[in-house]
């Protein structure tokens, strides 16, 4: 008779669970950021029933929500006063200069969109109007400019870091939207001029952007649309972050060979992104990352690094190079001379 076959162990469904109620999560950092609560905790811990009160929320729901605050790592409670977590001190107050707040109203505004993501799928069509955030609404403008802002704040230092401008001092920033990158390159170099282009309504809340950091002397907005304005030549560095996902392939070549010409000999090209190892599955957060834009860019998606290499090398592009941001962040460059 056959041997008895030992009975194998199925994979625990623990994951599938985890994904399948990842929303809520969301929803919960989400709802309280757009509602204010973490500003209202930013001095000192209050009881639920008077943020139900601040909120101009009901308070059994109120409490319902602060509990799972602080279940998530949000807040900290003490008996029935609510106070805020280093996490949500560090990064959701307003004004501190972690802020990620306005990067997540941008999400919320996208939350329903990805409840859309099979009508995507199907069309091949984003279901958000790429327009609406980038001009078309003023309040989603806003949200979309001050998100990308508050994002760029932090891994505009890595990228400083990683790459270096030597004695390049006119810089053209293409799509560059807030500035904010821009900005922080000429606050290193102080006799760096800097051309940012972008939407009306985008560059707009841009020059704001940039006065604020200081250097509106010496940081430009120039309205256009990157894909049809003829970039300015005679710049020594371009930078395009942030604007291959929202391209194909043909449209990111078109727009390394443009930079090619906008720049004189020996002049630096640096493209920031998400990207891919080859295959496009990994890592995990840039293929989710290739949906985000998908449902909302009419060529939105995700490229590899090394695609992006092979693209400037092909353009006449040397001394190309590529590596990824100090870890968490999801971010690589790559970088290439005009010979």
């Amino acid at each position: 008779m056959p041997e008895p076959r030992a009975p194998t162990s199925a994979p625990d469904p623990a994951p599938l669970m985890a994904l399948s109620t990842a929303h809520w999560g969301a929803q919960v950092l989400l709802t309280a950021n757009r509602l204010g609560l973490f500003g209202l905790l930013a001095d000192a811990a209050c009881g639920a029933d008077e943020l139900a009160k601040a909120l101009s929320t009901e308070p059994r729901a109120t409490r319902l929500l602060l509990n799972a605050c602080v279940g998530l790592g949000l807040l900290a409670a003490d008996r029935d006063r609510y106070g805020l977590s280093p996490l949500a001190a560090a990064y959701l107050v307003p004004g501190r200069p972690g802020y990620l707040g306005d990067a997540f109203r941008y999400s919320d505004d996208l939350y329903t969109a990805w409840g859309r993501l099979g009508e995507a799928l199907a069309s091949g069509h984003p279901v958000v109007a790429a327009a609406d955030y980038t001009g078309g609404e003023a309040e989603r403008t806003r949200h979309f400019v001050y998100g990308m802002h508050n994002r760029a704040l932090g891994i505009g230092g890595a990228l400083l870091s990683l790459v270096d401008l030597g004695e390049r001092r006119r810089l053209l920033d293409v799509g560059g939207g807030p500035g904010t990158y821009a900005a922080l390159f000429a606050r290193r170099h102080a006799d760096l001029r800097a051309t940012v282009l972008d939407l009306p309504g985008v560059a707009e809340i841009g020059v704001e952007i940039v006065a604020a950091m200081g250097v509106g002397d010496r940081v430009h907005h120039q309205s256009g649309d990157y894909k049809t304005t003829a970039f300015p030549v005679g710049h020594d560095a371009v930078l395009i972050s942030g604007v291959f996902h929202r391209e194909t392939e043909a449209g990111c070549r078109d727009l390394i060979n443009r930079a090619a010409a906008a720049l004189a000999p020996g002049g630096l090209l640096i493209v920031s992104d998400v990207f891919t190892d080859a295959g496009g599955a990994e890592p995990v957060f840039a293929a989710l990352f290739g949906l985000n834009m998908l449902l909302t860019a009419d060529d939105g998606g995700v490229h590899a690094d090394a695609d992006v290499v092979q693209w400037c090398s092909d353009a006449g592009f040397t001394r190309v190079q590529r590596c990824s941001f100090p870890p968490p962040m999801p971010h690589r460059v790559v970088t290439g001379v005009r010979s």
